[in-house]
């Protein structure tokens, strides 16, 4: 009531407003993601049968390709692995192509021990990197289950840490780890997944700390780092004489605000990492299907390969009216 109350007297700030000027290919792109030929490619189809084994062993009748496929295909159209196994029957049926298809079994088993390739275009020359992680649940009652019926069974958690191209928002590095594992210490593999020169790298307070500067310094020694330093940072010894970038955010900080420092470093692309981490929950779901930590590894780089290869087919160009 009190909030009622004194909701005349209050500012309010308008919401921003976005207008799309491609509408016509964006929709077009939008009703591609959901045919099946884009998930079953010609590319698929051809690679379908695992290539001759030279070593000693039994011959494999699926290539990781045609497994990468039905994860795929379970992913986008949420399906059990037995409805998967059934859809790609049906579909290779449809399309005349007589090729075996893996049953559910052996798509949960293969999946343990397939390593999806992230193969993202960067554009040429330094990239800008956003950096931020998520949280996927993995098996455990839900909240309003266990508030309603007190049910406080084992409930599992993954972290799964992105690096985000900020001028595609394509995702371009991901990691998949268990709750203990701290964001900060999976800057160093993220940046390895990334081969080209690297100009910035933004990331939130979580990411604050020298020795994330140095693991970047030691990545690429021209890149910027923009990370707000927590508020009971402090400058280094050699700040008035050698600052270090964290000794010139925190004088910035001191300086200009909060505000002002975010407008001055361009803060506001860090909300790419977090668009992304929405776009996957939202697309994908928030929980992981696989109950090994392999297969859900598996599972989350294959749902990163999934967003990239929609944002390929449909990439709307928003421009701000208001």
């Amino acid at each position: 009531m009190p909030n009622k109350h004194n909701d005349a007297r209050r500012h309010h700030i308008p919401k921003m407003r976005f207008k799309v000027t491609n509408w016509a290919s964006y929709e077009a792109g939008l009703r591609r993601r959901g045919s099946l030929t884009l998930w079953v490619s010609d590319t698929a189809i051809a690679a379908w049968r695992a290539a001759p084994r030279t070593t000693p062993g039994g011959q494999a009748r699926y290539s990781q390709t045609a497994i990468e496929t039905a994860l795929m295909v379970r992913l986008v159209f949420h399906q059990p692995l037995r409805q998967t196994e059934g859809l790609l029957g049906s579909l290779l049926d449809l399309l005349g192509v007589d090729l075996p298809v893996p049953d559910h079994t052996t798509i949960s088993r293969r999946a343990a021990r397939l390593t999806p390739v992230l193969a993202t275009a960067l554009p040429t020359g330094p990239v800008t990197l956003v950096i931020d992680s998520t949280g996927l649940k993995v098996y455990g009652a839900g909240e309003w289950h266990r508030d309603k019926h007190g049910v406080r069974g084992p409930r599992t958690w993954r972290k799964l840490h992105l690096a985000v191209d900020a001028a595609s928002s394509a995702i371009v590095a991901a990691t998949l780890t268990t709750t203990s594992d701290g964001d900060a210490s999976q800057v160093g593999p993220l940046l390895d997944q990334i081969s080209g020169p690297i100009d910035t790298v933004m990331a939130d307070g979580a990411y604050d700390g020298e020795p994330i500067y140095q693991t970047i310094a030691a990545r690429d020694a021209g890149a910027r780092v923009i990370i707000p330093p927590r508020a009971t940072a402090v400058v280094s010894e050699a700040a008035t004489t050698a600052p270090t970038q964290r000794d010139r955010h925190i004088q910035s900080l001191a300086e200009h605000g909060r505000s002002g420092w975010q407008k001055q470093t361009d803060y506001g692309e860090r909300a790419k990492a977090e668009t992304a981490m929405a776009r996957y929950k939202r697309i994908l779901g928030d929980q992981l299907r696989a109950r090994t930590l392999p297969g859900q590894r598996t599972e989350a780089a294959t749902g990163v390969i999934i967003l990239n290869r929609m944002i390929d087919q449909a990439r709307p160009n928003s421009v701000r009216i208001a």
